[in-house]
C-alpha cells in the first residue's frame, strides 16, 4: 500500500539476530503509517486496554462462583469401638456393635446405614470418606475430641484410646488427607470436662500437635478450635491455652464457642454444634421447615467476633431415646427434610455471609451439622435410604453453583 507523505508518522526498530557463524546481525526495519490507520491503531489499543482491565474482574468473578465458601463438617466417631451391651448373651445384635450403634436404631431406623456399613473404623473408610466429602465440595472436618478424666488431671492413655478419637487418628494416617483440613471440637460436656487452667494448660499441650500439622485449619493465620461447652471455660483457662499456645511458637489460636460465649471470657468467634428446638420436650414430630427461621436468627456476629454459621443437616435423636437406645430422654423430631431444603439453606447460610462480611470470618467459613450423627438425625454420606448420595450431591450443587 503507498502511503501519502502529509500526515504519515515514520517508525522503525532494530532485530539482532544471531548469525550461524556466532556473529550477531543488525537488521534495521523502517515504515510509515497515515492518519488514518493511527486512528485505526488507537480504537484498537483501547479496546485491548478494556479486554486486559476486564480480564481480572471476570477471573475473580469465577473465581467466587466456584468458591463460595469455605465449607466443613463435625465429625463425630460413636462407630467405632464396643458397645456396652457387647457381651450381654440377651443382646445378640451388639456382639460387634459399635459405641453409639444402638437396639433401636438397626430395628427402627435401617435406612441410616451408610453404605460401608455401621463401622468406620478402619483406614480405607476413612480415605473413602475422605474422598466422598471432597469430591462434593467440602473443605474441612471438625472431629469430635473428649477429655479424659472428667474433671481430673489429664489422662493421656485413655484419650489415646478412647474409640471416639478413631476418626481423628485415622484421618491423620490417610494418603489423601490434603484433600481436606481438620480442626477440633472439643466436646467439653458431661462425663468430660475440663476443669481449672493447669487441666486447660495440659489439653492445649496435647493439642499442640495437631494445631501445628500443615493440614490444620486456620482462621486470621491462627489455628480455629471450637468449645463445645462454652460455660465450662472461664477466661483463666482460655488465657492459659492461649499462652501455652504461644509459648510453644504459634501466634495464639482462634477459639469458638458454641452458643453465647463472650469475647471478655475468651471467645474470639462463635458459632452452634447444631440449631434445634424442643430437646427433652417429649415425642412430637414437626417439619423441618420450623428449624429454617431458627437458623436465620440464629446467624449473627460482630466485627469484635465474628460468627461461623452452622446449617443443620436434620433433627431426630429417637434412635437414642428410651431403653432401647441410649435412654435419652424423647423430644421433637424433624424427619421430613429434603435434599432441597438442605440445598436452600445453606445458599441463604453462602447469601448471609454475603451481606454480613462484618460479622463473620475473612475465611468464609461455614459448619455443616454433621457428617456422620447417624443416630441425632444429622448425617451426610450415602446411605441405605439414600444410596445414591442425593443429600451429598444437593451441597455439590449448591458450592459449585448448579
Amino acid at each position: 500500500m503507498k502511503l501519502s507523505a502529509r500526515g504519515a508518522a515514520k517508525y522503525g526498530f532494530n532485530v539482532f539476530c544471531g548469525h550461524p557463524r556466532g556473529k550477531m546481525i543488525r537488521v534495521k526495519y523502517k515504515w510509515e503509517i497515515s492518519d488514518k490507520m493511527k486512528h485505526v491503531i488507537t480504537i484498537f489499543t483501547l479496546v485491548a486496554v478494556l479486554v486486559i482491565t476486564l480480564f481480572p474482574t471476570i477471573s475473580y468473578a469465577q473465581t467466587a462462583k466456584q468458591s463460595k465458601a469455605s465449607v466443613g463438617a463435625y465429625y463425630f466417631d460413636g462407630w467405632a469401638g464396643q458397645s456396652h451391651q457387647a457381651n450381654d448373651p440377651n443382646q445378640p445384635w451388639a456382639k460387634d456393635a459399635p459405641t453409639h450403634l444402638t437396639r433401636r436404631m438397626l430395628e427402627e431406623f435401617p435406612e441410616r446405614e451408610p453404605i460401608w456399613g455401621w463401622r468406620d473404623d478402619s483406614l480405607p473408610i476413612m480415605e473413602q470418606q475422605i474422598d466422598l466429602a471432597a469430591d462434593h465440595g467440602l473443605e474441612w472436618f471438625a472431629f469430635c475430641w473428649y477429655w479424659h478424666d472428667n474433671g481430673k488431671p489429664i489422662n493421656r492413655a485413655a484419650i489415646e484410646s478412647d474409640p471416639k478419637h478413631a476418626g481423628l487418628n485415622l484421618y491423620l494416617k490417610a494418603k489423601n488427607n490434603p484433600r481436606l483440613k481438620f480442626c477440633l471440637l472439643v466436646a467439653n460436656h458431661a462425663g468430660f470436662e475440663i476443669q481449672g487452667p493447669q487441666q486447660w494448660k495440659a489439653a492445649t499441650e496435647f493439642w499442640l500437635p495437631y494445631f501445628k500439622h500443615p493440614r490444620h485449619l486456620t482462621v486470621d493465620g491462627k489455628p480455629l478450635i471450637i468449645i463445645f461447652n462454652a460455660a465450662g471455660a472461664a477466661k483463666a483457662d482460655l488465657d492459659m491455652l492461649q499462652s501455652t499456645a504461644k509459648q510453644a511458637g504459634l501466634p495464639g489460636v482462634a477459639v469458638a464457642c458454641c452458643g453465647n460465649g463472650t469475647v471478655e471470657q475468651g471467645y474470639t468467634l462463635r458459632t452452634h454444634y447444631n440449631i434445634n428446638k424442643g430437646y427433652v420436650d417429649g415425642p412430637e414430630e414437626h417439619p423441618y421447615s420450623e428449624l429454617i427461621p431458627l437458623h436465620h436468627s440464629a446467624w449473627q456476629g460482630s466485627q469484635a467476633q465474628p460468627y461461623i454459621p452452622v446449617v443443620t443437616v436434620g433433627w431426630d435423636k429417637r434412635p437414642w431415646e428410651g431403653p432401647n437406645g441410649l435412654n435419652q430422654q424423647e423430644g421433637w423430631y424433624f424427619p421430613d427434610r429434603t435434599p432441597q431444603q438442605l440445598a436452600g439453606l445453606l445458599s441463604d447460610a453462602i447469601k448471609w455471609l454475603d451481606a454480613h462480611p462484618n460479622q463473620t470470618t475473612a475465611e468464609r467459613l461455614i459448619l455443616l451439622y454433621a457428617w456422620n450423627e447417624f443416630g441425632e438425625g444429622g448425617y451426610l454420606p450415602p446411605t441405605k435410604g439414600d444410596p445414591n448420595g442425593m443429600t451429598l450431591k444437593a451441597i455439590q450443587n449448591v458450592l459449585r453453583g448448579i
